[in-house]
């Protein structure tokens, strides 16, 4: 068993599960009862709709990436598993420069991204 690869893999899920419930809470919640949501396609409630699929698919992604990253941790890692490896530790360090740079390093999820990639490519 490939430990850090099974740690990044729970780590991308448990940001993604965390991602959902603190949005829903403290940031589509509040925005939605305020009232403040643009009309898209002439209707808010699509917008509403829109953003709160969109921002539980980035939890699905989370999640799923997670998983098979959980699934790599527990078998042989094979030089096709390591070029997938490389390319997720990859997608995670450009979420990490991403959030640091979009959030101005005030978003938490920055360092938890970068902790993904270095796992992850370590781990490979």
């Amino acid at each position: 068993m490939n430990v850090m690869l099974l740690i990044g893999g729970v780590l991308s899920a448990l940001i993604g599960i965390a991602h959902s419930v603190l949005g829903e809470k403290l940031v589509l919640g509040p925005l939605f009862s305020r009232g403040e949501v643009p009309k898209l396609l002439g209707s808010t409630t699509f917008a509403r709709h829109t953003l709160r699929f969109t921002w539980h698919v980035t939890t699905v992604l989370l999640v799923g990436v997670g998983t098979v990253v959980v699934l790599l941790a527990l078998t042989q890692v094979d030089p096709h598993a390591i070029l997938i490896l490389r390319v997720l530790a990859t997608t995670f360090a450009v979420c990490s420069l991403l959030s640091l740079i979009g959030a101005r390093a005030r978003h938490f999820s920055w360092w938890v991204f970068l902790i993904i990639a270095v796992l992850l490519w370590v781990g490979a």
